[in-house]
């Protein structure tokens, strides 16, 4: 009887073995072929990338090209508004798939897995039609504002020697709400990315205006967690299909107000 026992013990730790095995023969899933939604993670407040319309939908360049890339992949797209501040958290949870939003690349390329890069941005300061600041060096004893965690702060923070003559450099959850500061007088400038410059400027062109110099240049790309290779290969190959039937361009064209045709460098 013992020897029963033990040898279908053996045979019973034989099997457990070759299950735990049984991965490494097997080809793993193709996580794109089972998928059937596509989340996406952008600020709602990004115009012209991403924003809510006056309806309440959500619309901008972004997402017009996610839900092209996901309409020819058969997947829904879940367009899912975040607290910028909070994009990684929402990133690495797996609550959503990928940020695209106007998502600078530079300086982060060991912390996500890139996209390659589809625009070519500025970093701008905004300042009142009417006021006396024509350059950064005017800059000096006024308040200027930011996005928080956004690359206009980064580009901010690399340049220490220009914030330390701010009288102030305050940080704000949404663009929006900046320019509502600047028009007020609360603050003297803002910087931001051009795009959302462009956006402002195409209504409010009689109350706001851009300093020539930009504060920096930069690229915006996708971002996916740094294991989602085969998702990141999926939807670049697509974005490169739509850049070859012109597909990627005539959705640019939508945007030409905010010369969004001339910043787009995927394919060139």
């Amino acid at each position: 009887m013992k020897k029963f026992f033990a040898l279908l013990l053996t045979m019973v730790m034989s099997v457990s073995v070759l299950a735990g095995c049984g991965g490494s023969s097997e080809p793993a899933a193709d996580d794109t072929a089972e998928r059937t939604t596509f989340t996406v993670g952008f600020d709602a407040e990004y115009p012209p990338y991403g924003y809510r319309t006056e309806d309440g939908d959500y619309a901008g360049f972004d997402l017009d090209l996610a839900a092209e890339v996901c309409a020819r992949q058969g997947w829904e797209l879940v367009k899912q508004p975040i607290d910028w501040n909070a994009k990684d958290m929402e990133l690495n949870s797996g609550a959503i798939d990928c940020i695209w939003n106007g998502f600078t690349m530079n300086g982060r390329e060991a912390d996500y897995l890139f996209s390659d890069p589809y625009v070519d941005n500025s970093i701008v300061y905004v300042v009142k039609a009417d006021s006396d600041i024509q350059t950064e060096a005017d800059l000096a004893g006024k308040y200027v504002i930011t996005q928080a965690g956004s690359s206009a702060l980064a580009a901010l923070q690399d340049k220490a020697d220009v914030v330390d003559t701010f009288a102030a450099l305050d940080e704000i959850a949404d663009y929006n709400t900046a320019f509502m500061n600047l028009e007020a007088g609360t603050n003297d400038a803002i910087a931001v990315d051009i795009g959302v410059a462009q956006f402002q400027l195409a209504t409010k062109a009689d109350k706001f205006r851009m300093l020539e110099e930009p504060l920096s240049t930069e690229q915006y790309a996708i971002g996916f967690r740094l294991d989602d290779q085969e998702l990141r290969d999926t939807v670049q190959a697509t974005l490169n299909e739509m850049v070859e039937d012109g597909t990627f361009m005539e959705i640019a064209s939508n945007y030409a107000d905010y010369n969004l045709d001339k910043m787009v460098c995927l394919g060139k």
